[in-house]
């Protein structure tokens, strides 16, 4: 048994001051249990990661678009042949798309969300073991420790200077003391010491069960894209009607046609102003990037945080466990002043290890260098706080004597000009970590007891790299993304760290104690400078809304408790997967493989997701601008409409629907710029206009040129060689920069065109038959003069208008 064993099972009391041993509360019983599941007592609350299933098809079946070409589908199917009610199926297909990506989404995530899932050790039968948090039930004993969550409602009964964080309650930052009797709210953390408490709320009548399902849901939340994109809709659906209603007006009652073939070029016109395809991408898009980032273990916990990832330009990163491994390992221990028995105090640094139930990764490498503690018992002890940056202990030594220590920062434990400082300084200078052994006259929680500290010696650990940081730090730097190293330690040391990793202004490394609190000032000094040591918790709170004040998006990273408010605050929160329970709650985003070299992938992803959903906008949005418009004109004119739904159904799938899909899944290091719908209607607006004129415009000459029988169908198929062309053309710019595939997509697209010009069954089935040859390559000159207007017009918006 190691002496660290002994000293935990001693029956005086345990090595933190804790209650004997033996008399700690052993817990409900194994009959116990299944008297309160029998009655339904259990923390049965199911938190979801991803919508239903049932959820998933009812959001994408029952959408205000589907309802409507639902409609139009029933009516073209009595009134007109099978090719004219193409339409439908293409819905039906592109909702079944939606569908099973996002059930693919869904059961990605429920099976990420299982592995991220933090299990409460839970005492029973005098046993803790972890359980899954819907196995607790009512009088459950929940053993807690520093970044635990408080899963469900209770009342304490053990503290061990258990400190307890309840912000997201209350909103209050200090943390609250808490002894036993106290309640424990559900979805606070624990930031300091250790405890039990007795579960007396589970189920549904926990707070907790509403945090935890609101924290880890698959939502569709607030986002410019989802918000541009609605309004766009509503936009549309404003235009829609009474475009609608005049061309319904106009080609049943004043044209005097043939009834079916009326309502099939009114349903014709119809269709086309749908942008439906554009809100289904969307969807795909982001589900895709979900299930790309699961297979990464990534788990994104809120779907609009790709889209956040893909705006982010400044990413905090906490140095340990980010840049830094979680192990450390004691170099060297430096006994300060003349007579300091090095042998004792090895002994003070293995009793101070053992006091700590839940010792932090600098305590872990004490404990593993010096185990021996023997004879001593700890009467009090004070855990560690990131707030005073330092821990301590009261020891009753064998031979009746008793000692008080302090273990912690240097420079927060010793007066300026101390010489052990400029020690400590060049320590840091390397890259070490130090901490200073300090003996005092207090007790270690008493007012004044880092006053009262006498230096005795310095204990020097050495924190691991992780090997892909410096790859990862480079990668933000290509891609314009500002890394901000923010840490509690020392600056210098801190500095040294990212020095190594060649993080650029790392050698000017700014202590947090004197950033000024002025917000303004604060981000100035923020933008200069890289690297920030000795940071208190609030103070990452302030620097990240400081970034934000300038119009920074932040990122920001951590794995401990002192780093949940700055988590919550962020653009984008992003937890290490090992992280406490605290962080990976407030986080959107959570590295299960704790690997922060993911994080340049997770970027990579979001600026996939919304730069494509950006580009592939234009051409729904094109397509509705010239569809309402060539109904306007169609009003106006009394004639008929000029389409059939097989044609506008054709133009669609290969300008649009097909290369949608391939650019939408495209790479795309492109970081997102703000105002979508601006940035999408400066395009597709004046591309809807061009392409309306020159198609309006070539079919009034075919109706000049051709007579008889079957002019509308010679008409029809000049009007539609000249949409597609310019249609092609608005594809072609927006598959810039080319590449072997994008130009292959164009070539593909464009050979399919004529495939159906060419065939004669694919002309029969499509009504497509071009007569003669004045009227066809008069199409082509519109055509070419169209798209001549087109990069015309769009260099002009891009000078005019820049985004």
């Amino acid at each position: 048994m190691t002496q660290r064993a002994k000293i935990d099972t001693d029956s005086s009391g345990t090595a933190g001051g804790g209650p004997p041993v033996e008399h700690r509360p052993a817990g409900l019983t194994s009959a116990e249990i299944a008297e309160r599941v029998a009655r339904g007592e259990v923390n049965d609350v199911p938190v979801r990661s991803s919508r239903s299933a049932v959820d998933i098809v009812r959001a994408n079946v029952f959408t205000r678009f589907n309802a409507i070409i639902g409609v139009l589908w029933v009516i073209m199917l009595f009134v007109a042949p099978i090719q004219d009610s193409l339409f439908g199926f293409v819905i039906v297909a592109n909702t079944g798309i939606g569908i099973i990506q996002e059930l693919r989404a869904k059961k990605t995530l429920d099976g990420l969300a299982v592995i991220g899932e933090a299990k409460p050790r839970v005492r029973r039968d005098g046993t803790a073991a972890e359980l899954s948090t819907s196995e607790i039930v009512l009088g459950d004993l929940i053993e807690l420790g520093p970044g635990d969550k408080v899963v469900v409602d209770g009342v304490v009964a053990e503290a061990d200077s258990l400190e307890v964080d309840e912000s997201l309650l209350t909103g209050e930052a200090d943390p609250v003391v808490k002894k036993p009797g106290d309640t424990m709210m559900s979805g606070s953390f624990v930031v300091a010491g250790g405890g039990a408490f007795t579960a007396t709320k589970v189920g549904r009548e926990a707070y907790a069960a509403q945090l935890a399902e609101e924290a880890s849901r698959f939502t569709l939340v607030h986002s410019e894209l989802r918000s541009g994109i609605s309004t766009i809709l509503k936009y549309v659906t404003w235009m829609m009607v009474p475009t609608a209603t005049g061309l319904i007006i106009s080609q049943l009652i004043v044209k005097d046609t043939n009834l079916k073939d009326s309502i099939a070029r009114t349903v014709g016109g119809i269709v086309p102003m749908i942008p439906e395809g554009l809100v289904l991408l969307t969807s795909v898009a982001f589900a895709i990037g979900v299930v790309r980032l699961g297979r990464k273990q990534c788990l994104v916990q809120e779907l609009p945080a790709i889209e956040g990832l893909a705006r982010v330009d400044v990413v905090c990163l906490d140095k340990t466990g980010t840049l830094t491994e979680g192990g450390m390992d004691v170099t060297e221990l430096r006994p300060l002043g003349t007579g300091t028995d090095e042998a004792y105090v090895r002994k003070v640094l293995g009793a101070l290890g053992a006091s700590d139930p839940h010792p932090n990764a600098s305590l872990r490498a004490i404990i593993e260098a010096y185990p021996d503690a023997d004879g001593w018992r700890c009467a009090e002890a004070l855990p560690f706080s990131s707030a005073r940056k330092y821990s301590g202990a009261t020891f009753e030594e064998g031979g009746g004597a008793e000692s008080s220590w302090l273990l912690g920062a240097p420079d927060v434990l010793l007066e300026a000009g101390d010489p052990a400082l400029a020690e400590t300084d060049h320590l840091n200078e390397q890259g070490l970590r130090v901490l200073l052994l300090a003996r005092t006259d207090r007790a270690p929680g008493a007012p004044g007891a880092a006053e009262a500290a006498r230096p005795t010696a310095l204990v020097v650990l050495e924190q691991r790299l992780r090997p892909d940081a410096s790859d990862t730090l480079a990668y933000f730097a290509d891609q314009n993304v500002a890394t901000k190293v923010i840490s509690g330690d020392n600056a210098v040391s801190v500095g040294a760290v990212a020095g190594k990793l060649e993080l650029p202004g790392a050698e000017n490394a700014v202590d947090a104690r004197t950033l000024p609190e002025d917000r303004e000032k604060m981000a100035e000094v923020l933008e200069e400078n890289a690297v920030f040591g000795r940071v208190t918790p609030q103070q990452k709170r302030d620097m990240v809304a400081a970034l934000q004040s300038k119009g920074h998006t932040v990122a920001m990273t951590g794995d401990g408790v002192n780093d949940v408010l700055a988590l919550k605050d962020a653009d984008i929160g992003v937890s290490m997967g090992s992280g406490s329970e605290a962080t990976r709650a407030v986080a959107q985003i959570v590295l299960l493989n704790n690997s922060f070299a993911t994080l340049p992938s997770v970027v990579a992803e979001g600026r996939r997701v919304i730069g494509n959903i950006t580009r592939v906008a234009t051409l729904f949005l094109t397509k509705t601008v010239y569809s309402v418009l060539l109904a306007v004109l169609v009003v106006c004119s009394q004639v008929e409409y000029p389409f059939l739904p097989r044609h506008l159904t054709l133009l669609s799938t290969l300008t649009i629907g097909v290369p949608a899909f391939f650019l939408a899944l495209a790479p795309n290091k492109e970081r997102a710029k703000p105002h979508f719908v601006r940035r999408v209607m400066r395009y597709a607006i004046p591309g809807g206009v061009v392409a309306a004129a020159a198609t309006f415009t070539t079919y009034l000459l075919a109706r000049h040129h051709y007579s008889g029988a079957d002019a509308l169908g010679a008409e029809t198929s000049a009007a539609t060689l000249t949409l597609f062309l310019v249609s092609l053309w608005v594809l072609a710019i927006i598959a810039r920069p080319y590449t072997w595939w994008r130009l292959a997509l164009v070539a593909t697209m464009a050979g399919a065109f004529l495939l159906v010009l060419v065939v004669p069954w694919l002309q029969d089935f499509f009504a497509l038959k071009l007569v003669g040859t004045t009227m066809p390559w008069a199409a082509v000159a519109i055509a070419a003069t169209g798209a001549t207007l087109l990069e015309l017009a769009w260099r002009w918006v891009d000078r005019r208008f820049p985004a």
